[in-house]
């Protein structure tokens, strides 16, 4: 009987992961996606979409269908998932590592300002611009509603439901995205601050070069942290290694 890995997806990193994984004779992987976008890139090999009842449902989950070990590898923002599954992977016994990309460094010339939370960052704004290119989803706009004199440029994949800023206008995108794309948004736009979350990686990082080249304020949500005693991977290749030290038995690619 084939390994059976759930990997906890949604991001370019876990479809990697399940195609290095979906490729190896002997490994069974399933991606599970949160399904909050429309038409999403499907890994291989097999997939279910839509949430699991929280951390108990979960772990009827991989009991029912006889996980072996479970890889993080959702959105660095996406928290609450990550706690249910090291709820239930201690529930199970079954072993979990979390995949997350490394975040992103402030270099010279950056003009960053960090925050724990949306509402944080709505409460610097007023004080570092009006006209603001908002990259941080279209989940949590609800934090810079009452924000009447401020215009947003909001990016997103999907348009946003309210409540949101009154003023404001919607950039339907998907990354990856380049430099001269985001320096002429920034231009055309005439943005005078970025608010990002630390997402990390290459896709959406020309957006803090522009604003570095722009001389432009940038407010970073830092991301939370991975669950207590979940060891943590920065890339695939590193989440593979690192899961054949918690599982024996996996066989080689």
């Amino acid at each position: 009987m084939p390994l059976h890995i759930l990997v906890l997806g949604g991001t370019t990193e876990a479809r990697r992961l399940a195609e290095s994984l979906a490729s190896t004779e002997g490994i069974r992987v399933t991606s599970s996606l949160a399904g909050r976008v429309s038409r999403p890139a499907l890994p291989p090999g097999e997939v279910r979409v839509g949430g699991f009842g929280g951390p108990e449902g979960l772990a009827e989950w991989l009991r029912a269908h006889r996980v072996d070990a479970v890889i993080d590898a959702t959105h660095p923002f996406a928290g609450t998932i990550s706690f249910n599954a090291a709820a239930a992977a201690r529930a199970v016994h079954v072993p979990l590592l979390a995949l997350r990309r490394p975040g992103w460094v402030p270099v010279e010339g950056d003009r960053w300002h960090l925050t724990d939370s949306l509402a944080a960052a709505a409460e610097l704004l007023p004080g570092l611009g009006t006209r603001v290119f908002l990259t941080t989803g279209r989940m949590g706009l609800a934090a810079f509603a009452p924000l009447d004199r401020t215009w947003f440029l909001m990016r997103s994949v999907d348009a946003p439901e309210p409540p949101y800023p009154p003023r404001m206008e919607v950039l339907l995108d998907r990354g990856p995205f380049r430099l001269e794309g985001e320096r002429e948004l920034i231009r055309r736009h005439r943005i005078d601050v970025l608010v990002t979350k630390d997402s990390g990686g290459e896709a959406t990082a020309p957006k803090l070069t522009a604003a570095r080249d722009a001389g432009i304020p940038v407010v970073v949500v830092r991301r939370p942290p991975v669950p207590p005693g979940v060891p943590v991977a920065g890339t695939p290749q590193e989440a593979l290694a690192l899961l054949r030290e918690l599982v024996p038995a996996l066989p080689e690619a």
